[in-house]
């Protein structure tokens, strides 16, 4: 059968979460030259939709991947293949759609495809099912309106399967205002009316063709019920005249009988109007506060706020167990009292911790404000010279920097400029080894790090180390010198940063140096909250940097410098301080650059 379509580009629909392009590929290779690839995911936590795009060069090859690969079972479930339509309204029109009910829940894809594939072309077809099980119903989508009527026409009320099947054309699913309706719902019943009683309260407003007070297993009432009438205007009247009325000291709601899928549209409405009223209303007002302490309740969390202004709620959220989420929301009755709160409690330390405190926002609005800064970041202008860095530049008291070879230097006077050596991976060397070689690898094996600035005096001392043994070295060296052959020694300052040191502290000597070994002492939280904001967001950075590496070493730069742009004080430290919460934020950071990185090829 020759394809009416102009491209090879296939919709592979109904896939596992775990499907990868390479699963994929080497599927649909087998047809004929693949060009590409792509399953879709969540922009943000990358998670697959369940679907793919395949895209073949020649549209023979996707005709035979079409009719030979449908329903495919890949990681125990068949796939799903249609053809992919660029134009949205051969789908909305209808045309060539049919609709299929009572369908014996044996009948699945693949079955209903070779009972209707002889009347046409058939472009999709799709059972709808429930947690794996055949809700009985589904659909098939012609090329022609002709082949749709004729199946229409041959398999309505035939038995398929053990049931007989309707079939007909299909109708979109639509939620106007239905003004005619005959099927009326009551409910709050008192529980001593039965169906008798309910038509004698009904019955004045028109004939009644049937009633029904719903009811249990037991036979107890379930408190509502319908009746139907003969005409829609009855049934208008009936809830015009009931809705609100007390029976029997209950008083009734007495509306349009509906299905579950539109009370389900209604209620999703009704809730996102109910949701965009209070944030109009509490605009500027509703303040979010986390990193809170585990012992700081509703009444806490409102006493430390109050002096702000009128607080209308407060809340700590709290998890299933009743334990402190750490975070929570202040609502003031005014923005300007929220704003000062903003201004005075921000970063502040709350019995051990600094809380951070900012406006309240949807996860929709933060999730948009997040990748329209990547966005700008990235297609911003690009610096003239060395490449951004999170660590902070030279300055007038430090004539010296350190530079990845091969970096372009910036325009203007000339500075002294030191460039990396490769920093050696943290291996200890076994006891008795070979000097100089670390355990595990061969000599010469290093790891790259993160480029400290430096002073040109201790780059020239620690070229001397590396040059070669000293012959002034006392025994209390700690084994520096000849006995360590190329073993280099860095210092680690109480708050991490490599400050330059001055010609006096360079005269005196480093007592406080050791081996690579000697782990870096932490960073003094107490003096970071109270210290200059900025200073303290770069000692911050030079702490994330490593331990983003371990999770991701590729991006570890680009990641810090978004965490150190996006975040406040407060959110820095609580990262250092916690790791699940660092390596939820790496996730989503990574997440959003590979959704900027993809190229779209469907």
């Amino acid at each position: 059968m020759t394809s009416s379509f102009s491209s090879g580009s296939l919709y592979v629909g109904d896939l596992h979460p775990e499907v990868t392009e390479t699963q994929l590929f080497d599927l649909f290779k087998q047809i004929g030259s693949v060009a590409s690839i792509r399953v879709c995911r969540d922009a943000i936590t990358r998670r697959s939709l369940g679907y793919a795009y395949v895209n073949y060069h020649s549209v023979v090859d996707a005709e035979q991947a079409f009719e030979n690969l449908n329903y495919t079972v890949i990681k125990g479930k068949p796939v799903r293949i249609m053809w992919s339509h660029r134009d949205p309204s051969i789908r909305k029109s209808g045309v060539g759609n049919i609709f299929i009910k009572n369908l014996d829940k044996s009948i699945d894809n693949k079955q209903l495809f070779d009972t209707f594939s002889s009347f046409g072309k058939i472009l999709s077809c799709k059972v709808m099912t429930d947690g794996g099980v055949s809700r009985g119903f589904g659909f098939i989508h012609y090329e022609k309106q002709e082949e749709a009527d004729l199946a229409i026409l041959k398999v309505n009320n035939m038995i398929l399967g053990t049931k007989q099947v309707y079939v007909g054309p299909f109708i979109p699913k639509k939620h106007p205002t239905v003004t005619q309706f005959t099927n009326v719902y009551v409910k709050n019943l008192d529980s001593s009316i039965d169906d008798a009683q309910l038509i004698s309260i009904f019955e004045v407003y028109g004939k009644i063709t049937k009633a029904a007070v719903m009811r249990t297993v037991t036979g107890a009432s379930r408190e509502f019920g319908f009746v139907n009438f003969a005409e829609p205007g009855q049934a208008q009247a009936a809830v015009a005249g009931l809705n609100g009325k007390q029976v029997k000291d209950r008083t009734l709601y007495v509306g349009r009988a509906q299905k579950k899928s539109e009370r389900e549209h209604e209620f999703k409405v009704q809730g996102e109007q109910r949701k965009l009223q209070l944030l109009r209303q509490y605009q500027g007002s509703n303040l979010y506060i986390k990193n809170l302490d585990d012992s700081i309740n509703d009444e806490k969390l409102r006493a430390e706020f109050l002096q702000f202004g009128t607080i209308t709620s407060s809340k700590v959220m709290k998890d299933e167990k009743g334990y402190s989420r750490g975070f929570g929301f202040v609502c003031y009755s005014s923005p300007e009292e929220a704003t000062k709160a903003i201004t005075e409690m921000n970063s502040r330390i709350l019995i051990s911790k600094p809380i951070y405190v900012a406006l309240a926002q949807r996860r929709e609005d933060r999730r948009a404000q997040l990748e329209a800064k990547y966005h700008h970041t990235q297609s911003g202008p690009r610096p003239i010279g060395p490449p951004q860095s999170i660590f902070p530049p030279p300055s007038a008291n430090s004539p010296a920097v350190f530079y990845s070879p091969g970096a372009p230097l910036a325009p203007g006077p000339r500075q002294n400029y030191v460039y990396s050596q490769p920093m050696m991976s943290r291996n200890r060397w076994p006891a008795g080894g070979p000097s100089g070689q670390p355990q595990g690898g061969p000599s010469g094996s290093y790891q790259s790090g993160p480029n400290f600035p430096v002073s040109s005096q201790r780059a020239q001392r620690s070229s001397r180390q590396r040059n070669g043994p000293q012959s002034n070295v006392s025994p209390s060296s700690g084994g520096r010198g000849s006995n360590q052959g190329n073993r280099r020694n860095f210092k680690y300052t109480t708050n991490v940063r490599n400050y330059p040191q001055t010609q006096q502290e360079l005269e005196q000597g480093a007592p406080a140096e050791s081996g690579m070994d000697s782990p870096a002492p932490k960073v003094q939280i107490s003096n970071l909250a109270a210290g200059n904001p900025e200073d303290s967001k770069m000692v911050l950075g030079e702490t994330l940097y490593p331990l983003i590496a371990v999770q991701e070493p590729d991006h570890a730069a680009k990641i810090t410098g978004m965490f150190l742009e996006s975040m406040d004080l407060s959110e820095l430290i609580h990262l250092v301080e916690s790791n699940e919460d660092l390596s939820i934020k790496v996730a989503e950071a990574r997440a959003v650059l590979q959704s900027h990185e993809e190229v779209p090829t469907a």
